[in-house]
């Protein structure tokens, strides 16, 4: 049994990958838990991290470090690059609709932390290179104490030791930090039950019937209307006299002609103007049937775009509507509905919605492939660019005019915002990112599971000893007053005011605070795209103040 205690005692890859699974098996099954509906799913990895490495550390068993850390960094890569890549589609879209007012209430999450923080060294007297340690580890953000280290450096090159504290006091933080956020999350998620807010849509279409009753309009052709707006909408069918018909760009309007059209939500009363009258009629409901809404030989399909030569390619550039007579109302992506103007590019998965005959749509199916199968391969030649670019990006420095210290995004701001462009302009370049939603999420899953495992494991080692002795003690208080408190505050004024359900909230909430492990909470009991979405609005913007003002706040305090 030597090979056996080798294995476990002697450091190497090899034990730091069984000390990786055992934590991850044992954290993913107790995780699976619930008491009263709650359970900390992923979470758990973290706590039993926690309780492995001091186990360890008692055992006197050590790891190399080395491999702990790269496999720490490396799994919070494949989280945030997939959540990015996973949110890109939709990115733009959620920035414009509500993106001002989430990176408002995480900017007043950031200062409301920093004030407290403010308010805890006036009160405990705790030197303050302590207290930005503790601040730093409440926020789970290391870019920032390593910025707030330099600044004190600089303008202190004597005070090593002060220095160093910072980083002992942002280790002792960092695991209530993440702790304080997660109970925050089940907090807010009973207290916000029931509670619907304003729940941003994730369709972009809306279907409506217009009646021509402008008489600006009559005998002139569809594709004019066009010329009249810079708004776009796609008519679907057209009712004249008793009859239906497909109509193209040429297709002349008169009286008294019903036109079905999908067009954006917000451009409904532009196109009403236009047109001259709407139709009372719900077209929007879920149950209507539109293979049979007219009785006459019109169905609607979907087609999956699965021809990879076709990613990127606009659709007016494919000659569909023309050469088969049908019409491509809808484009489906990620989970967003999105109108099918002639500009938008295809992206490899899209799924088309396409009026008209049977035969037609089989031609039409043909020519986008429609093969599911040919989706189930990953195209893994993206995710390494990806990952390659978003540790460059994150290594840049960037100088802030002001700071002595260049700002650097780090490995989790620069892997996000990579993924986010790439899941949105990807196919620009005619770069596939798809991936079906299920292998997305069992990427982050891993990557979140090594970064927690590794996590908990570091924090392990002497933790009981630090948890209980006095200035241990201090140290854990302040940090958890830190990381709850604002959170909690900020929490409840934004589901009040800013009339954001759990999700959103939520979700906004861990991106101020740094905390992928509290946003896998959120995910796994509540709208996964919402709060996915609102992480990573907030949460590049988040990341740079986090850490300018760590500079700052230091040069005005040390």
């Amino acid at each position: 049994m030597e090979w056996l205690h080798e294995l476990i005692f002697q450091p190497s890859y090899l034990q730091t990958v069984l000390l990786i699974a055992v934590i991850s098996a044992i954290g993913l099954a107790l995780g699976q838990i619930k008491v009263k509906t709650v359970s900390l799913g992923v979470a758990f990895v973290f706590f039993i991290g926690i309780i492995i490495g001091e186990i360890c550390d008692r055992l006197d068993i050590r790891t190399q470090i080395q491999m702990v850390q790269f496999a720490q960094n490396f799994g919070l890569i494949l989280f945030v690059y997939s959540l990015g890549v996973q949110v890109g589609p939709g990115f733009f879209t959620s920035l414009r609709q509500g993106g001002l007012k989430l990176n408002l209430f995480g900017f007043s999450a950031i200062v409301l932390t920093t004030l407290t923080a403010i308010i805890a060294f006036l009160v405990t007297g705790l030197p303050f290179p302590d207290i930005m340690g503790l601040l730093c580890g409440a926020a789970t953000n290391t870019p920032m104490l390593g910025a707030a280290q330099q600044s004190f450096l600089e303008v202190h090159p004597d005070q090593i030791r002060a220095a160093n504290n910072m980083a002992s006091a942002c280790a002792v933080g960092y695991p209530f930090g993440v702790l304080g956020v997660l109970v925050c999350m089940i907090v807010l998620r009973f207290a916000l039950r029931g509670r619907e807010g304003e729940k941003k849509s994730h369709n972009e279409t809306y279907v409506a019937e217009f009646h021509v009753s402008n008489p600006a309009l009559f005998g002139r052709m569809i594709g004019d209307v066009n010329q009249l707006t810079d708004k776009h909408l796609i008519i679907s069918r057209l009712w004249r006299d008793g009859k239906i018909v497909i109509p193209s760009a040429k297709t002349v309007l008169r009286k008294d002609d019903h036109l079905l059209a999908v067009l954006h939500p917000g451009d409904v009363e532009q196109f009403k103007v236009i047109f001259g009258e709407q139709d009372d009629k719900d077209w929007n409901r879920p149950d209507i049937d539109w293979n049979h809404i007219d009785g006459s030989n019109l169905v609607s399909r979907h087609v999956l775009v699965t021809k990879r030569h076709l990613n990127g390619v606009k659709i007016g550039s494919l000659h569909l509507r023309n050469s088969f007579d049908i019409n491509i109302t809808r484009v489906g992506r990620a989970g967003i509905e999105l109108v099918a103007s002639p500009g938008l590019r295809l992206q490899l998965g899209d799924r088309l919605t396409v009026v008209g005959t049977e035969t037609a749509i089989a031609k039409v199916s043909e020519i986008l492939g429609n093969e599911e199968k040919e989706l189930r391969n990953p195209n893994l030649v993206a995710v390494f660019i990806g990952i390659f670019l978003g540790v460059v990006l994150g290594a840049i420095p960037i100088a802030v005019p002001g700071i002595s210290v260049p700002v650097k995004l780090g490995i989790a701001g620069g892997p996000i915002i990579v993924g986010i462009l790439m899941g949105a302009f990807g196919p620009r370049i005619h770069l596939s990112t798809y991936t079906t939603r299920s292998a997305n999420l069992m990427v982050r899953q891993i990557g979140i599971v090594m970064y927690l495992a590794c996590l908990g494991y570091g924090a392990g080692h002497g933790f009981i000893d630090t948890v209980f002795c006095l200035n241990g003690l201090v140290w854990i208080l302040v940090s958890l007053f830190i990381a709850t408190v604002p959170v909690l505050v900020c929490g409840f004024i934004q589901s009040r005011l800013g009339k954001n359900d759990y999700a959103q909230t939520a979700g906004t909430l861990c991106a101020a605070m740094a905390n992928p492990m509290a946003l896998s909470y959120v995910n796994s009991n509540s709208d996964e795209e919402e709060a996915s979405e609102a992480y990573a609005t907030v949460y590049p913007l988040a990341m740079f103040i986090r850490v300018i003002s760590a500079q700052l706040i230091m040069l005005l305090f040390a």
